[in-house]
């Protein structure tokens, strides 16, 4: 894509950063030439607002290895290797890396895969799917499609999916964890915000929650499940261990559910009988595999 001074300044850009694009002869050049020199100034946020006001591009961009003080493209980026940027890793379309990635801020449009670890300080976010072979570990907020890990899920902030979420081992969000369809860990789910599921809850382990657990349909750990506030599901609710909500709430299963089929979708089961249930058809002790 050539970019031309008429063109730029259809999209009201703000005056300063055109008048760096002018001075520079950026007018009439490559779109990702002129964002690479941009970035290679140290204007990163202009390189992003050309990125957001023109979008992204069909060029894909091959490396063995990517170590660079930040790093914006506006095509497919595919790095055989590891990934090392401290600063803004912004790619257009998607990111695929072979190793591991570190970077301050991590977007991509579309889909992030890594057969690493992802290691990010700000934020971690993609319009697709991200999938990582090994951990995530994010300091600040992450945003995706789906989430898949082999290994553990941690952040620092909130986590906001609009799908499913399948973590290998452990979950520990400081913030409020949001997914519009499932959560699946193969260990211990550990929210210290609000815990809220479109459909499904299941641990191998406890689950831990600084606030109250939602699910529109059923929750399932071989622990303990525990909140802070209230426990409620649109179904069934089952623990191995025992259910206990906070102090003055309660425990509501089967809200989804006519009360004449809580006895088949909307049962109870723990080692004994939560003080708070509200609702729900208490069935008793889990029948262990």
């Amino acid at each position: 894509m050539e970019l031309t001074q008429n063109f730029l300044r259809g999209k009201n850009p703000c005056a300063m950063g055109y008048r760096w694009f002018v001075r520079n002869n950026l007018a009439g050049g490559d779109y990702q030439a002129a964002m690479d020199t941009q970035v290679g100034a140290g204007r990163v946020e202009d390189a992003r607002w050309l990125l957001e006001n023109f979008g992204s591009t069909n060029s894909v961009l091959e490396l063995e290895h990517l170590e660079a003080d930040n790093f914006v493209y506006a095509g497919t980026l595919i790095v055989h290797g590891d990934v090392r940027v401290p600063g803004q890793l912004l790619v257009g379309r998607s990111l695929q890396v072979g190793g591991g990635i570190r970077a301050g801020k991590l977007e991509a449009g579309e889909e992030i895969q890594c057969g690493g670890a992802i290691f990010a300080d700000e934020l971690l976010q993609a319009g697709g799917n991200v999938k990582a072979a090994w951990s995530v570990e994010v300091q600040g907020n992450i945003r995706a499609e789906d989430l898949r890990t082999g290994w553990e899920l941690r952040s620092g902030g909130q986590v906001r999916l609009k799908g499913n979420a399948h973590i290998g081992q452990e979950v520990e969000v400081q913030g409020d964890m949001q997914c519009a369809k499932g959560l699946r860990a193969g260990n211990a789910i550990q929210v210290q915000g609000l815990l809220e599921v479109g459909h499904g809850i299941a641990s191998n382990s406890h689950i831990k929650c600084g606030n109250h657990i939602q699910a529109g349909w059923g929750i399932k750990a071989l622990g303990d499940i525990r909140a802070a506030c209230s426990i409620r599901t649109g179904e069934t609710l089952q623990a191995d261990g025992e259910i206990t909500a906070g102090p003055g709430y309660g425990v509501f299963a089967g809200m989804s559910v006519q009360m004449d089929a809580w006895p088949d979708c909307a049962w109870v089961r723990a080692l004994k009988k939560p003080e708070a249930l509200i609702s729900g058809f208490w069935e008793g002790r889990p029948a262990f595999a």
